[in-house]
C-alpha cells in the first residue's frame, strides 16, 4: 500500500490555558511510558465531506484541547527515572495524508504491517521533551473512506483516560457539549509527594521481574525473537463453555468466574503448552486493574491519568496445564482481589520510596532492556471488554473498524468485544507471540474448548 504524506500541523488549544509543571503520579510513571496506537476507519457517507474533514477535525481537536491541556504539552525527565508533564501549549502533531487503496483491500482490518503507514510512528531518538503527547493522522482512500489513527503517551493516560479525550473530541466535533470534564489534578494519587515514611508497606510481587526460562540469566535473547500477531475469535458459546470449564465446584465456591478471568485463564495455559515449557518452569500472566472504583473514596468521574496498575499471577507450566481451567481462572482471581483502596496506597509510597523508577518502567521502545519483560515464559492480558471502544462517531457515523495498532512485544495480548457482534457478548483476543509458537498457540486454544 503506498501512502502519500500531505502536510503536518501542529494543532495548539483554541485559548490560553494554564502554563506550568504537573506532577505525574507514580503509576503514569511505571510499565509502558511510550505512545500508544489505535486506528478507527470509516466508510465514506454523505456526512463525510471528505474536502473538509481535516479543517474540521483540526478545529474540534483545538477545541478539545483547551479542556485536556495536559494533553498539548511536553514530558520531561526530572532525574531518578521520573518525569513531569510541562504543560506549555506546545501541540500535538496532525497529519494529513492519502492513499489510492480503498478499505475492501483490508478484509477483516486484522492488525498487518500497513497500519504501519496509517499510525504515526514515533521517533524515540528526538529528547522526549520534543516529543508530541499525542500524534493523530488522517489517511484519506480513494473510495471516499477515512482511517483515524493515535498513538498516545502512556505516561499521560491509560486506556480509560485515552478514550475520554477521544469521544469528548469526538463530541464536540458533533457540537455538543462536554459530556464529563476531565479531572486534571493529579494529587488524589498523591502526585509530587513525598514518602510517608510510617506508611506500612505489603508486599508488592508485581515490582519483581517476572519468571525467566530456566537456564537463562536475562530475557535479551528472548526478545530478539521474531513475533507474529493474531486476531481470534471466540463466540458467546465458546466464551460460555470455558466459563463452565472454569467454574468447577471442587476449586471454586464462590461467585462464578468472570469473562476476563477465564479467558485470560485459557490464553496462559495454552500459552504454556504451546511455548512446550519444562514442567518445573515459573511462569507469571500480568493483569491490568483500573483502581478507580477500588479505591476509597473512588476517584471522581473523568479522572485524567494512569489509574490502572499491574498486578501478576504466579504459577509452575505444569499444574496449569496438568489442572482444570479453573486452577488458573482462581490464580488470577486472586491477584485481582489484592487490589483495594491499601494496597493501591501501598504501592504507591513502594514506589516514593525507590531511588530511582527506572527498572520498573518497559523501555523497549527507547532502547533498554532493563524494564519487565512479559514475554516467553510470561505472559500479560489487558482487557478492553468494559471499555467503550465502539461507536465513536464524528458526525459521519461510527467506525466500521476500531482495533489496536501493530504490537509486536512476545506476550502482549488483549481482549476486545467482537466489533460487529460485540452485543451478542463474542469477543477477539488480540496476540502477540513468538512465530515458533504461534501455531501451536492456535490449535491448543480452540481446540482446548470442550
Amino acid at each position: 500500500m503506498v501512502v502519500s504524506y500531505k502536510s503536518s500541523y501542529t494543532v495548539k488549544p483554541a485559548e490560553p490555558t494554564w502554563t506550568g509543571s504537573l506532577s505525574l503520579s507514580e503509576w503514569d510513571q511505571i510499565g509502558t511510558i511510550t505512545h500508544v496506537p489505535t486506528i478507527y476507519f470509516y466508510q465514506s457517507s454523505q456526512n463525510l465531506l471528505i474536502d473538509t474533514v481535516i479543517t474540521t477535525l483540526k478545529d474540534s481537536l483545538s477545541r478539545a484541547l483547551v479542556h485536556f491541556y495536559p494533553l498539548a504539552g511536553r514530558l520531561r525527565w526530572i532525574g531518578h527515572g521520573r518525569l513531569e508533564i510541562v504543560c506549555n501549549a506546545a501541540g500535538v502533531q496532525f497529519i494529513e495524508a492519502e492513499s489510492q487503496s480503498k478499505l475492501d483491500s483490508f478484509g477483516d482490518f486484522s492488525p498487518s504491517p500497513e497500519y504501519d503507514f496509517l499510525i504515526p510512528s514515533v521517533d524515540y531518538t528526538i529528547p522526549i521533551q520534543e516529543l508530541p503527547l499525542l500524534i493523530v493522522q488522517v489517511t484519506k482512500f480513494q473510495c471516499g473512506g477515512i482511517s483515524l489513527g493515535f498513538t498516545i503517551s502512556h505516561a499521560v493516560v491509560d486506556g480509560q483516560s485515552a478514550l475520554h479525550f477521544i469521544s469528548e473530541w469526538a463530541r464536540i466535533t458533533r457540537g455538543e457539549a462536554l459530556a464529563v470534564s476531565p479531572f486534571i489534578d493529579r494529587k488524589l494519587l498523591r502526585a509530587g509527594d513525598p514518602p510517608v515514611l510510617s506508611r506500612p508497606i505489603l508486599d508488592h510481587k508485581e515490582f519483581n521481574h517476572p519468571p525467566l526460562l530456566i537456564g537463562q540469566t536475562n530475557n535479551i535473547e528472548e526478545r530478539k525473537k521474531k513475533t507474529t500477531v493474531a486476531m481470534l475469535k471466540l463466540t458467546k458459546s465458546q466464551v460460555d463453555k470455558l466459563k463452565n470449564m472454569a467454574t468447577n465446584k471442587s476449586l471454586n465456591t464462590g461467585r462464578p468466574y468472570s469473562r476476563y478471568e477465564t479467558i485470560a485463564g485459557h490464553i496462559w495455559r495454552c500459552a504454556c503448552k504451546a511455548r512446550d515449557h519444562k514442567p518445573e518452569q515459573p511462569t507469571a500472566l500480568g493483569v491490568c486493574v483500573d483502581s478507580r472504583n477500588r479505591l476509597q473514596p473512588p476517584l471522581p468521574p473523568g479522572y485524567f491519568g494512569n489509574a490502572t496498575l499491574d498486578v501478576i499471577a504466579v504459577s509452575i507450566s505444569s499444574e496449569l496445564i496438568s489442572k482444570p481451567l479453573g486452577y488458573a481462572a482462581s490464580k488470577i482471581r486472586k491477584a485481582i482481589m489484592t487490589v483495594n483502596d491499601e494496597y493501591v496506597r501501598s504501592g504507591i509510597e513502594f514506589l516514593k520510596s525507590q531511588a530511582d523508577l527506572t527498572k520498573f518502567q518497559d523501555l523497549h521502545a527507547l532502547g533498554g532492556d532493563d524494564g519487565p519483560f512479559y514475554g516467553n515464559p510470561n505472559i500479560g492480558v489487558v482487557s478492553w471488554l468494559t471499555l467503550p471502544i465502539y461507536g465513536l462517531d464524528f458526525g459521519w457515523g461510527r467506525e466500521v473498524y476500531m482495533g489496536p495498532g501493530t504490537h509486536d512485544f512476545d506476550g502482549d495480548s488483549l481482549l476486545l468485544p467482537s466489533h460487529d457482534d460485540h452485543e451478542d457478548g463474542s469477543l477477539v483476543v488480540a496476540l502477540c507471540l513468538q512465530v515458533s509458537h504461534m501455531e501451536a498457540f492456535k490449535n491448543h486454544f480452540y481446540q482446548d474448548i470442550i
